[in-house]
This record gives structure tokens, C-alpha cells and sequence, in this order.
């Protein structure tokens, strides 16, 4: 016994920490804030055209552009310019110019609305564009693709 005790006294005290404890709460803390983060999602409701020509809508659809200047974009409705204030109203205008015996129900619920981007607007104006169509009641609102190798 005599030796034990003084092989102890020579030997140096060893500090290793037992990490074991340390990671298993370390992995339930992170499950913890992986289950309860939201998850960073932004909705955006759209109406994309089907490629099939069954049973074509009596409306024509309306073209609204966005296109790129120096200093960000202009916007225009079937080839005339508008701001982004009057956007709605002047979609609206166009669909009744088209045909005058719709009424505002019908307008909203079946006009067709095309939104169309030069490649250089930035992605949040074209969100802005759809949203404020979106919030003024037209359901179909639709973003029309282009291949980026055509100009």
C-alpha cells in the first residue's frame, strides 16, 4: 500500500474533462433550435399559363413590362408607360377598353395578366409588380418566361 500512495504523490494530476456530457447537450440543444426556427420562406402566388389551348379565355391577356434602365426600371402596360401606383388601374382600363360589357367581378376573376422582365430588373420589382396586381383582386396573374440566350 505504501508504494501506491507514493507512486501518487509523482505521478502529475491529469485534467482531461469528460467531453461526452458536454457533447450529448450540445446535440440536444441543437435539435432543439432545429425544430423550433422558422423556416424562411417568402409565399409568392402565381398563375402560370398552361401550355394546352383548351378552352381559351374570351379576354385577351394583358402584357405588363418591366423594362431596364441605368437607373432601375420603367414600366409599361400593353405598350404604354404607367408607375407602379397607377399599374392597376391602368391594367383595369386596358382589359374594359377591350371588351366594355364586363363588369369589375369578371375583370378581376378571368382577366390575364402577363408580366414580362428584361433580365436586368432586379427580382424584387418584378415581386413588387405581382404583389400590387395581387392586392388590387387580379387572380390571374401570371409571369412570362423567356429563354436568357433570346433578345
Amino acid at each position: 500500500m505504501g508504494s501506491s500512495a507514493a507512486r501518487r504523490v509523482n505521478m502529475p494530476p491529469t485534467a482531461e474533462p469528460n467531453v461526452i456530457p458536454f457533447i450529448d447537450v450540445l446535440l440536444v440543444l441543437l435539435i432543439i433550435f432545429m425544430v423550433t426556427a422558422p423556416k424562411p420562406t417568402v409565399d409568392l402566388r402565381l398563375d402560370l399559363p398552361r401550355s394546352e389551348q383548351g378552352g381559351a379565355s374570351l379576354i385577351d391577356p394583358t402584357i405588363v413590362e418591366l423594362r431596364a434602365v441605368p437607373n432601375g426600371y420603367r414600366l409599361f402596360v400593353s405598350g404604354a408607360e404607367t408607375t407602379l401606383d397607377l399599374l392597376a388601374s391602368r391594367t383595369f382600363e386596358h382589359i374594359l377598353t377591350a371588351d366594355p360589357a364586363l363588369e369589375r367581378e369578371d375583370i378581376l376573376a378571368e382577366g390575364r395578366v402577363f408580366i414580362r422582365a428584361d433580365l436586368d430588373v432586379a427580382y424584387q420589382n418584378v415581386v413588387s409588380v405581382t404583389d400590387t396586381l395581387q392586392n388590387e383582386g387580379f387572380e390571374k396573374v401570371s409571369i412570362a418566361a423567356q429563354r436568357a440566350d433570346a433578345e
